[in-house]
């Protein structure tokens, strides 16, 4: 193994960290984020950290490229870095001056699209390619918005993609993973990993929409990725379950809360307060426990991820995606229980 690989994280932790450092001022002037009544801070604070994040991946990746085999002449790698840019430039703008829902969703849309059309691997070679393609960008689409949502506490989307990221980029480095969504994993969790000093709670810095929206097209299309290819060795259905696991507790709480939601007949694009994460710090879970639950749980769903990818079987994928959905609705049973009730 050359040194490059494993140069990614740390360069990448170290420019997210420095770009920060340089920006703050700047966004604390003109990206503050005031406290309202759905907010989870009190105090108004800095947004938009999440240009340092993904700034910070794409420089590295497009740097250590190279360097770790990974040649450039194909059309997957710069559409998504392209993508991933408008993405960011929309989140931008609306960090700073809100955006018409049907305009982001619009863009959102097209970015999804070109990732997942130029994307390598099938997920159900079965299923008409034109079908896969478009139940791929729907749930896409979905996805990018779900992280956004699930981004409203400190340290949250960190302890929701830290695990799943380090995850394959460790099967990467053993050679179970692809070149190219290595080198994006490696390079994203190092802009995480910068990120995580001014972000843990009391946060001095949030992530805003520059941030989540990029993110959940990044970890969608490494999803994607591992599902279509099955981790090289593990086989189609254990690519496919794997990539179930590894993101199941936020594709639960904001799938489980738009549905509720729905169902109250509430206007679903609002801002609001009502995902299983906030409620837990309403029913008497502090911050760093509430966040501190979701790492551990993310942490046992990379493991159950990594158990379907070495054994590759009917009967042990099943058993992972029920242990997972078990320990992910234990969870979200407890968030929403009052503490004096569960006691």
């Amino acid at each position: 193994m050359t040194l490059a690989p494993l140069l990614i994280v740390p360069l990448a932790a170290l420019l997210s960290a420095g770009l920060i450092v340089l920006l703050k001022p700047l966004l604390q002037r003109y990206a503050l984020a005031r406290p309202n009544a759905r907010s989870s801070h009190r105090v108004p604070t800095p947004q938009g950290g999440g240009i340092a994040i993904i700034a910070a991946a794409l420089i590295t990746a497009v740097v250590l490229a190279v360097p770790t085999g990974i040649a450039l002449g194909g059309v997957e790698l710069p559409v998504l870095v392209l993508s991933v840019i408008a993405l960011a430039v929309v989140g931008a703008v609306d960090d700073i001056r809100p955006l018409p829902a049907s305009l982001r969703l619009v863009i959102q849309a097209g970015a999804v699209a070109a990732v997942v059309l130029t994307a390598e691997g099938r997920l159900l070679p079965d299923m008409p390619l034109w079908l896969e393609r478009a139940f791929a960008i729907l749930a896409g689409l979905w996805f990018v918005n779900l992280v956004n949502f699930m981004d409203g506490l400190d340290w949250m989307t960190l302890a929701e993609f830290v695990p799943p990221t380090a995850f394959l980029f460790a099967l990467g480095l053993a050679g179970r993973y692809a070149p190219e969504p290595t080198l994006v994993a490696g390079a994203l969790l190092g802009g995480l990993l910068g990120f995580a000093p001014f972000n843990r709670p009391v946060a001095r810095l949030f992530m805003g929409d520059v941030g989540s929206l990029p993110i959940g097209l990044i970890v969608a299309w490494l999803l994607f990725r591992l599902a279509g290819q099955g981790g090289l060795e593990g086989g189609l259905e254990g690519g496919l379950a794997a990539a179930l696991i590894l993101p199941l507790y936020p594709i639960a709480d904001a799938t489980l809360t738009l549905l509720w939601r729905l169902r109250r007949g509430e206007t679903v694009w609002q801002a609001h307060r009502s995902h299983y994460y906030q409620v837990a710090t309403v029913n008497g879970f502090s911050v760093r426990e509430t966040v501190g639950s979701v790492f551990a749980l993310q942490v046992a769903l990379a493991a159950l991820a990594g158990v379907t990818l070495l054994w590759p079987s009917r009967a042990v994928t099943l058993a992972c995606l029920v242990l997972a959905a078990g320990l992910v609705g234990w969870l979200l049973r407890r968030f929403a229980t009052p503490r004096a009730a569960s006691a």
